[in-house]
């Protein structure tokens, strides 16, 4: 199966960037997986973390300063992503779906099953399970527009390691569990196919937003982006700081 993945790699259009989408092999799963945001349902055994997360713009800057990871499945009738995010302090104030997410820290993921760089989705999940999603008829830098979502069937589950919005302890982590149908996907994407099939491959990109904050009459504080702009940490590296560039996605291969 890996001599797909590497073929996909020779056939692209070369790069001058110092690096090259990551990969990933997305096993199956006999049976449809608890979503609970803990990740405990005993399928995720047999799938492997991601690579840890690391800035957008790839290893020309500083590793983030806490670890992100992921994980991945499917079944007939779901795409399943599990997110660990370390987090000393989490906290949100977005409880309002289709609300900007990223103006909280938070995880998201981006979905271009036929990679064609066009009506692409995006998921966005905060710590308090607050969602926004959203699909994109072309990348931001080619006039594209985007139209706020909700796919019919989706899960969603999020699990603190810790408590929210307590700025007197310290929190371990904050972890995201998301069963994507793949009906719901081929009907906001407008492709015809509900379901992968063995070997397929997609592009998909996972991004986590952070937020430097500050602690005021006991209540954490957003630090303004004119003040220290927003960290952003994904799996696999755009170059840019931009994750609407499809091109540049990880390749997920679905595989037995």
């Amino acid at each position: 199966m890996k001599w797909l993945l590497a073929a996909i790699v020779l056939l692209m259009p070369p790069t001058t960037e110092p690096f090259q989408p990551l990969s990933y092999v997305c096993h199956r799963t006999d049976h449809p997986i608890a979503i609970t945001g803990r990740g405990d349902d005993p399928a995720w055994s047999k799938a492997p973390w991601t690579a840890d997360f690391i800035d957008i713009e790839g290893d020309i800057k500083p590793r983030p300063r806490f670890r992100t990871r992921a994980k991945m499945l499917w079944d007939d009738h779901y795409f399943y992503v599990y997110a660990e995010l370390e987090e000393p302090h989490v906290w949100g104030t977005l409880t309002h779906r289709n609300a900007i997410i990223y103006n909280d820290n938070d995880f998201e993921i981006f979905i271009d099953a036929p990679g064609t760089a066009i009506n692409y989705y995006e998921f966005e999940i905060n710590a308090l399970g607050t969602v926004m999603e959203l699909t994109l008829d072309k990348p931001y830098i080619h006039g594209g527009n985007y139209t706020f979502r909700e796919m019919p069937g989706l899960r969603t589950a999020v699990h603190v390691d810790g408590t929210v919005n307590n700025p007197t302890d310290t929190d371990r982590h904050w972890s995201v569990e998301v069963a994507i149908p793949f009906a719901g996907l081929g009907q906001l994407s407008g492709h015809v196919r509900t379901c992968p099939e063995v070997k397929d491959v997609w592009r998909v990109n996972f991004s986590r937003v952070q937020w430097q904050h500050t602690i005021v009459d006991g209540k954490y504080l957003k630090v303004p982006k004119d003040k220290h702009p927003e960290d952003n940490w994904v799996w696999s590296a755009q170059g840019v700081i931009d994750m609407h560039r499809p091109e540049k996605w990880g390749f997920v291969e679905f595989a037995p």
